[in-house]
C-alpha cells in the first residue's frame, strides 16, 4: 500500500460540499463532492449520541491538532474516508447548524452565531491527511487494524468493511437504520445499539447459525437480502406469537437458537402466558431470563430457573430415608452430627429442626432435584455454606 501525506488541506477544504443525511445518520460528501465521508464499510455516526461532537469543535477552537486522517484513493480524483469520518462529520454538522456548543459563559452557540474570527479559526484549521493507495484487500486489512478516535471497532463493523458491497449496503439500510419503524418491536428481543451494528449482527447470527463470516462472504455480491429478512422475521414472529406478553427479560435472549430448536413444537399462547405469570410470581425462581427457554423445552430443565429451594414433599422423602438409615445404624440422621464426637452423634432430629441442602452445592452446578437433596440439622447446614 502506498501512502502520501497531504499538508495543505484545511477544514474548509475537507467539508466543502458537506451533506448530512438525517435519515441514515451519516455524513455523505466533502472535498467539493470528491470525498465520500462514510462509505458502506464505515460504522454509523456515533459521536452525537456519545456526546463527543462538541469536544471536536472545542479542540478546533483551542487550536489543538485533530490527529491524522486517512483517505483511500478510490478513483483518479475521488476518495473515501478510511479513518476520521466521525471527526469530519462532527465538524460538518456543526458548520451546517445541526448542533450548538456551550461557550465559556454557558451560552449555546451555533456556528452561524459565532464571531467571524472564531468561524475562521475553525475553517482555517489545518488537517493532516494520508492518502492510501492499494488493492482492496490491502485497504480492508488496514481498516481492520485502526480505531476511530480511540473507539474500538466492533466485530460486525469490521466484517461490514471486509465484505462491503451490495449485500452490506442493503443489510445496513434495513438493520442499522435507527429510523426503521420496526426497531421498537425488535427491541423487545434484541439488545444493543442499532448504529453499532448489534441488530444486524443478531440477524446474521440467526440466519447463519453463528457462521456470520462465511455467510457474508457467500452473499457479498448479492443484490437482495430476502433470505436474511425472511428468516429474521420468522424468528421475531414466532417469538411474539408464542409469548404474547413482552417482558424485560426477553431482551437479548438467543431467540435464533430457540427458534431452531423449538419452532416445530406446538404451544398454546394462553397457557404459555399463564405459566409465565405463575413463574414470575414464584419467589423460588431466581433467574427470570431462564423462564422462556424452560417453557419452550416443556418445563423439564429446572436448572434454567435457578430454583434453590426444595419442595416440602422432597424434604419429607429425604428426611424419612435418612432417618430410617440412621436409626438402623444407631447414628444421627444429620450426617455431620453422625461423624462428630459430641452428644449429638446419635441424635435423631425432627423434620422442623433440619434444613434441606444440596449434596452437590448449587453454586457449583448442583441441581435442585430429589437425588441431590440432603437433610442437615440447622446448625450444621448454616455452618456448611457452599462447601
Amino acid at each position: 500500500m502506498i501512502t502520501t501525506l497531504w499538508t495543505d488541506k484545511t477544514v474548509r477544504d475537507v467539508i466543502d460540499g458537506f451533506v448530512y443525511n438525517e435519515l441514515e445518520g451519516k455524513g455523505l460528501f466533502g472535498l467539493g463532492g470528491k470525498l465520500t465521508i462514510q462509505p458502506e464499510y464505515q460504522r454509523n455516526y456515533i459521536y452525537a449520541e456519545e456526546g463527543k461532537e462538541a469536544a471536536v469543535i472545542d479542540s478546533l477552537l483551542r487550536e489543538y491538532p485533530l490527529g491524522l486522517l486517512y483517505f483511500n484513493k478510490s478513483g483518479d480524483d475521488t476518495y473515501e474516508v478510511l479513518d476520521g469520518q466521525q471527526r469530519i462529520t462532527s465538524i460538518g454538522r456543526f458548520v451546517a447548524g445541526k448542533f450548538a456548543i456551550t461557550d465559556a459563559n454557558g451560552m449555546q452557540q451555533y456556528f452561524s452565531g459565532m464571531a467571524q474570527t472564531l468561524q475562521e479559526r475553525i475553517l482555517k484549521a489545518p488537517m493532516l491527511i494520508y492518502i492510501c493507495e492499494g488493492e482492496e484487500p490491502e485497504i480492508k486489512d488496514w481498516f481492520r487494524t485502526i480505531n476511530i478516535a480511540g473507539v474500538q471497532l466492533k466485530p460486525q463493523e469490521i466484517l461490514n468493511a471486509v465484505y462491503s458491497g451490495p449485500f452490506v449496503t442493503l443489510a445496513k439500510a434495513e438493520f442499522s437504520n435507527s429510523q426503521n419503524s420496526n426497531i421498537n418491536k425488535w427491541a423487545a428481543y434484541i439488545s444493543g445499539n442499532v448504529k453499532r451494528q448489534d441488530y444486524l449482527e443478531t440477524a446474521l447470527e440467526w440466519v447463519s447459525h453463528d457462521q456470520i463470516d462465511d455467510y457474508m462472504s457467500q452473499h457479498r455480491f448479492k443484490d437482495d437480502i430476502d433470505e436474511l429478512k425472511e428468516h429474521f422475521n420468522k424468528v421475531i414472529d414466532w417469538a411474539s406469537n408464542t409469548f404474547t406478553m413482552v417482558e424485560r427479560e426477553m431482551q437479548g435472549l438467543d431467540w435464533g437458537k430457540f427458534y431452531n430448536e423449538y419452532h416445530e413444537r406446538s404451544y398454546n399462547p394462553v397457557e404459555v402466558s399463564e405459566l409465565v405469570k405463575k413463574l414470575y410470581g414464584d419467589e423460588h425462581v431466581k433467574n427470570r431470563r431462564g423462564i422462556f427457554e424452560y417453557i419452550l423445552g416443556g418445563c423439564e430443565k429446572k436448572n434454567l430457573l435457578d430454583i434453590r429451594f426444595f419442595e416440602d414433599s422432597v424434604k419429607r422423602v429425604a428426611y424419612d430415608r435418612q432417618t430410617a438409615v440412621a436409626k438402623e445404624k444407631g447414628v444421627s440422621n444429620c450426617s455431620y452430627c453422625a461423624m462428630g464426637h459430641e452428644a449429638n452423634k446419635t441424635k435423631i432430629w425432627q423434620l422442623n429442626e433440619m434444613d434441606a441442602d444440596h449434596v452437590s452445592a448449587w453454586s457449583k452446578g448442583g441441581e435442585t432435584i430429589a437425588e441431590n437433596c440432603e437433610m442437615l440439622c440447622k446448625p450444621h447446614n448454616r455452618a456448611k455454606g457452599n462447601r
